[in-house]
């Protein structure tokens, strides 16, 4: 790390370690701790990847692990995770022993934590000597006993949750999207020991895979996960016994205190004080008909207290009677704090600047979260289903980049929808059942200085699955996968493109899908436009072509028909006609978008003998006197562009028709 972030840390530290300051610690030291930690992180997770069994977890690298202190307080921030806090209500810190290692996925007894079943969680504590292992009198004055107790006092937890194949319940992956009751999604598990003391609990695990369609595949996730957060907790283990436990807790608080005071000096100091309102909504629930469901925030910032912010989601619409529910009201919200902090991070001074900023337990006391009573889709009621609760926590990442737009004059990035689900199943030839599923991205939004990135997915590290492991698995055969022309919303800096793929089934099958924004766009910001909506056709252009819900458990699939794809694009920012001429024409050259689209989003007009197909050697050539013209007739038929743009897909939900909401205004 380089700056002012580095000046933090020193100033935090104290300047070198100075034995008449007992808070002082070397900024040396604590930049080691602070990357080892990273480290360690990284290392859990690529040995999760490395010895991991189902396609979700070790191909798609739906998955992340954390590291937290005592406190329970996250000190990294290179990936999201889940929380420490469950276990330790269920399981006293001072019961704890070595080996011990605690599991759940209860999302009502998660604190928050855990969205929705297909989420397991691995939690293993670290113990280390409450004294100085450099001080060899500290066990030598010590009886048996003390030592003993002095080793198993527990110092931190590495933890990993991830989404797996299948933990039970109505529909092949456990993600029925019709469901009523959490207790048609699958095995729920409060926080149990897995492992007790180093022995594997045998009776559940068989309790766990007999519940699951792929009980083996379960069965090996859950011991690639146990194993690499032991090899984890070892790790910070040695970093205890390296520097002692004053120094290194010095550094933990160090390393959250940074975070705080980076945040509140670097992007609450942008925000201005004062509140506004805005709100987006989910568009279906797998049950009752599309209609808006809305998610609100009314953010205030005030400079009070060094400057917080206040997050309140009064407003947000009743809980659904479908599954995409998120229970994020315990803990005060902690874990929807650091969900959606990153969001923050794009008012940073400079997109470099951006990349630099993680976000760790520090910012959890910059923000205050005020939620309705329970019966919302943010305080539902056991047993509301919450298998699509991305549709939620997707959209309130979008929600409170919205609203920071109207505080920053449009200063944030417009929309994207950056997950869902798709996939197939059946029974082979053999009798033999199969599940291929994969979290396809899409286009995330265009930017105050760029454009937005194409077919990303908001897990870190996470990928499509590649062709040829799911051909030499799966009887299917991919035939495109490509970007989606035309996907991304039109602005002056347009919006990332998603997917488009094309499946050819070689067997009868069925097709699933949990997916939001098919009516619905990712919104443009500034003047930018919307994106295009998630759509899935069977058969396309054949005789029997036919439209999938973006909510379906098993529409049938012929041997021999395909399935089309074409994920969201994400919203665009500023003023289509604004965009360098150039810049459309490059991307009419790469195929992003279409000659048509390049006319009516962009104004822009290609020379009569333009050669502009693939093939071309260059960017075709911009008719540039026909291109003003074009422009020039565009803004004065089109007026002032909105603030927001929704899409059409808006005035067909909104019970009035309107083509946009009052929130928008600014």
């Amino acid at each position: 790390m380089t700056g002012r972030h580095d000046d933090v840390s020193a100033d935090l530290a104290g300047g070198p370690l100075r034995p008449d300051d007992p808070t002082a610690i070397d900024p040396v030291v604590l930049e080691i701790v602070q990357g080892t930690l990273a480290s360690i992180e990284k290392e859990v997770e690529d040995a999760i990847g490395r010895t991991s069994r189902s396609p979700m977890i070790r191909d798609a690298h739906d998955y992340r692990a954390g590291i937290y202190d005592r406190h329970l307080r996250k000190l990294t921030g290179r990936s999201y995770s889940a929380l420490v806090q469950p276990v330790v209500r269920d399981f006293p810190i001072e019961e704890m022993v070595p080996g011990d290692v605690f599991f759940h996925n209860d999302v009502y007894r998660s604190e928050g934590g855990i969205g929705h079943l297909p989420d397991l969680c691995i939690t293993v504590p670290v113990f280390a000597d409450t004294g100085d292992p450099r001080d060899t009198d500290t066990a030598a004055d010590g009886d048996a006993a003390t030592s003993d107790s002095a080793r198993r006092e527990v110092i931190a937890f590495v933890q990993a949750f991830g989404h797996h194949d299948d933990i039970g319940g109505a529909v092949p992956g456990s993600m029925p999207s019709h469901a009523t009751s959490a207790f048609e999604e699958g095995l729920m598990v409060p926080p149990i020991k897995l492992w007790d003391a180093g022995v594997p609990n045998r009776a559940v695990l068989t309790i766990m895979t007999r519940n699951s369609r792929m009980p083996d595949s379960l069965a090996g996730d859950l011991q690639a996960e146990a194993s690499a957060c032991l090899m984890g907790a070892r790790r910070v283990g040695e970093v205890f016994a390296r520097y002692g436990r004053e120094v290194v807790e010095r550094a933990f608080d160090a390393i959250v205190a940074t975070c705080t005071e980076t945040y509140r000096r670097e992007i609450l100091s942008r925000i201005p004080d004062g509140t506004w309102t805005w709100e987006d909504y989910a568009e279906h629930d797998g049950v009752d008909a599309p209609r808006l469901h809305a998610q609100r925030i009314t953010l205030t910032k005030t400079s009070e207290d060094g400057g917080k912010l206040l997050i309140d989601f009064t407003g947000t619409s009743p809980q659904a009677r479908g599954p995409i529910n998120h229970a994020g009201d315990a803990a005060d919200g902690n874990f929807l704090k650091k969900w959606l902090a990153p969001i923050l991070r794009n008012l940073a001074e400079t997109p470099e600047r951006m990349a630099e900023l993680d976000v760790n337990e520090g910012i959890v006391d910059l923000i205050e979260m005020r939620f309705p009573p329970p019966g919302t889709l943010l305080t539902p009621r056991f047993p509301a289903p919450t298998n699509a609760r991305t549709f939620v926590i997707l959209r309130l990442l979008g929600v409170l980049a919205g609203v920071l737009a109207k505080a920053v004059d449009g200063q944030m990035p417009a929309d994207q929808e950056t997950i869902r689900y798709t996939g197939v199943y059946g029974t082979r030839g053999d009798g033999s059942s199969y599940l291929m599923r994969e979290v396809l991205g899409g286009g995330s939004g265009g930017r105050p200085h760029g454009d937005g990135e194409d077919t990303i997915h908001v897990v870190p590290d996470s990928r499509n699955l590649p062709t040829e492991f799911t051909e030499s698995r799966f009887p299917f055969r991919v035939e495109v996968l490509r970007l989606a022309r035309d996907s991304g919303g039109p602005g002056q800096f347009r919006g990332g493109l998603g997917y488009e793929k094309h499946i050819r089934m070689l067997e009868d099958a069925h097709f699933m899908s949990i997916a939001d924004r098919s009516i619905l766009a990712c919104w443009g910001v500034r003047g930018g436009r919307a994106g295009q909506s998630f759509r899935v056709t069977i058969d396309p252009g054949g005789p029997n072509e036919r439209e999938v819900d973006a909510l379906a458990d098993d529409a049938p699939v012929a041997a021999g028909e395909v399935i089309r794809i074409r994920t969201t694009g994400g919203g665009g920012w500023g003023d289509p006609l604004d965009r360098d001429p150039a810049a459309v024409a490059r991307d009419v050259w790469w195929e992003k978008v279409s000659v048509a689209a390049a006319r009516d989003g962009y104004g822009v007009v290609f020379a009569p003998d333009a050669d502009v197909g693939p093939e071309a050697m260059v960017a075709p050539e911009v008719d540039t006197a026909a291109t003003s013209s074009l422009r020039a007739q565009q803004r004065s038929v089109r007026g002032e562009p909105a603030f927001f743009d929704r899409g059409p897909g808006f005035a067909r939900l909104h019970p009035d028709g309107a083509t946009h909401a009052e929130v928008d205004t600014r």
